[in-house]
């Protein structure tokens, strides 16, 4: 006859022996959670957290019965309207077209960091030893698809080690800081998207025009007959005003005098001479307006 299995696991568990376990005093959070089960049941969010779904068509009496607060017939009832139809006539934004949420001035700057400077400079790609200018960097595959221009930016700064002469659109306040900490120097200067496709294939100067006198501690001599085309300068008071400041390292921050500021439309405080003006007597003026 088989054994019983069932009633041997009971006789079992009857003679096992009881092992009593103590948790620590310092531990309360081992202690079982206790929780009545009526607070679980009563658990709701505050009255005013959410609103009521509106249950349509379901009766006059709630307000939205029958046509559900869409009126009577007519294309709002039966369905719905794209934004901007006008009933078959040719849409707004098609006669007049689209405006606003889109900056016409802004410039399409490429980013370049320091690390990446640095990085090229250890593999061989770039020389300090000369002006890095945009068609340097453009040769050495640093940078692609540049439009407006370059953007120095200080990210990597700690990893600069190489003094390095950087010629470019616009450069960070932080990444100037680093270069002149490391022993080198930038210059920030005007190009066009035209310019800067004619640098890339060696048609114009990359550094000089008619208003700039860039002086690099490591410039080549200046060779005006290998360029056919000249370097433009800027035109608008926005531009003339950023390459015009000291603080941007503009390229035509030598025609400012001492002490006076980037901008063409306000005078420096203390600059200029004050001319007194002239006042004339009463009996002056009606005597210079006597016919005889």
């Amino acid at each position: 006859m088989p054994p019983n299995i069932a009633r041997a696991t009971q006789v079992s568990w009857i003679f096992a022996p009881t092992v009593t376990r103590t948790i620590p005093s310092h531990l309360p959070f081992l202690y079982p959670q206790q929780r009545s089960a009526s607070i679980l049941s009563g658990l709701s969010d505050n009255p005013t957290a959410y609103h009521k779904k509106i249950r349509r068509g379901r009766g006059p009496s709630s307000g939205k019965g029958k046509t559900s607060g869409r009126g009577h017939k007519g294309q709002k009832q039966h369905g719905k309207v794209p934004r901007g139809f006008n009933g078959g006539q040719t849409p707004d934004e098609v006669v007049h077209g689209v405006r606003g949420f889109e900056n016409q001035f802004s410039l399409e700057m490429k980013p370049l960091n320091l690390e990446k400077i640095q990085s090229w400079v250890d593999q061989g790609r770039l020389n300090p030893a000369k002006p890095i200018t945009i068609r340097e960097l453009a040769k050495s595959r640093c940078i692609s698809q540049v439009k407006d221009g370059v953007k120095l930016l200080a990210k990597g700064s700690e990893k600069l080690t190489s003094p390095l002469h950087i010629v470019t659109s616009r450069a960070s306040a932080t990444a100037i800081a680093a270069i002149e900490a490391a022993g080198g120097s930038v210059t920030t200067r005007y190009y066009t998207p035209a310019s800067i496709e004619r640098i890339i294939k060696g048609k114009t100067d990359p550094i000089h025009s008619l208003q700039s006198q860039i002086s690099l501690p490591v410039a080549e001599p200046r060779e005006e007959r290998e360029y056919p085309i000249r370097l433009p300068d800027p035109t608008s008071r926005k531009d003339i005003e950023y390459y015009r400041d000291p603080a941007h390292r503009g390229y035509l921050s030598h025609q400012l005098e001492e002490g006076q500021g980037p901008s063409l439309f306000f005078k420096t405080p203390g600059i200029g001479k004050l001319v007194a003006r002239k006042t004339r007597s009463k009996a002056a003026s009606a005597a210079e307006n006597r016919i005889w």
